[in-house]
């Protein structure tokens, strides 16, 4: 099928970029990857006025980590460049095993990171992990630069709290302490490439006695960090009374739904088997 008529723009740098979307507001769209805007403007999900390609603005390709500020993840960098940025794997592992399981090999080579939250799907690979790292979220308009903690980014179904005008500039992540442990894993209809079912993310600061954090897709509108788990590691010590309390904190507050991929009842079942695996996971490891 093909595309619909649009204006395609170029920017060169942010403020060409932000200008043009402070003038069009809602008929702009951001153009990364394209994995995801592509096929919703082929399909008439959309029909933007004006397509704005990112991918040439210096400041968005930037990948960089320092142990101070962090891992920073410019809007525009590719998910292969972060499969195999190695301190991802070493540092980041939530992220690195999300990135790992998102779409494949050939997508990844234009999929981005910040392209993934910004669709805000229910079911997003990154989102969990994110949430476990504490991900903040650098945004830029002709207003200015505002920072937007990750659990205060997705607002509903495919929405987020970017405003019209706004763009990600990049994803910043704190560094891990060095003892923590992460895990992200998903369930899905097929041993190939395919949407989560369930999605679950776990980090623990420190195993023995650190902070449990624990994320999940694809259990509401929107991707769910779960609090009531933090403490668990500090009131128990036994590895089996840790599994089973954040086995039966994350069923209490996930409230999925059935759906053409699957039905309330499995998701139930599947985000508590999946919550299990990662926590020993991490705690074992």
């Amino acid at each position: 099928m093909a595309l619909s008529k649009f204006n395609y723009a170029k920017p060169s740098s942010l403020d060409e970029a932000t200008e043009i979307l402070s003038k069009h507001g809602e008929n702009a769209h951001i153009l990364a990857g394209g994995t995801d805007l592509i096929p919703d403007i082929r399909g008439d999900l959309i029909e933007p006025g004006y397509v704005v390609d990112i991918k040439e603005i210096p400041e968005l390709n930037k990948l960089s980590f320092d142990e101070g500020e962090g891992l920073r993840i410019g809007a525009a960098v590719p998910l292969d460049r972060l499969e195999n940025f190695d301190v991802l794997k070493k540092r980041f592992k939530p992220l690195w095993d999300a990135v790992k399981q998102l779409a494949d090999p050939i997508l990844r080579n234009r999929a981005t990171l910040a392209g993934n939250i910004c669709t805000a799907s229910p079911a997003g690979d990154s989102a969990p992990s994110l949430l476990v790292l504490q991900a903040e979220v650098e945004t830029v308009s002709e207003s200015g630069e505002r920072v937007i903690p990750i659990q205060d980014f997705f607002t509903g179904v495919k929405r987020s709290s970017l405003s019209e005008d706004e763009l990600v500039k990049s994803i910043k992540i704190p560094t891990p302490s060095k003892n923590a442990v992460g895990n992200y894993r998903k369930w899905t209809r097929l041993q190939s490439e395919d949407l989560a079912l369930v999605g679950v993310a776990g980090l623990a600061t420190d195993p023995e006695d650190g902070e449990l954090r624990i994320a999940l897709s694809s259990v509401g509108p929107t991707p769910l960090y779960v609090p009531e788990v933090e403490k668990i590691l500090k009131k128990e010590k036994d590895l089996d009374k840790r599994i089973q309390k954040a086995f039966t904190t994350v069923k209490e507050k996930i409230s999925p739904i059935t759906d053409v991929r699957c039905s309330e009842d499995y998701r139930f079942y599947m985000a508590g088997i999946l919550t299990k695996r990662v926590v020993r996971k991490i705690l074992e490891e």
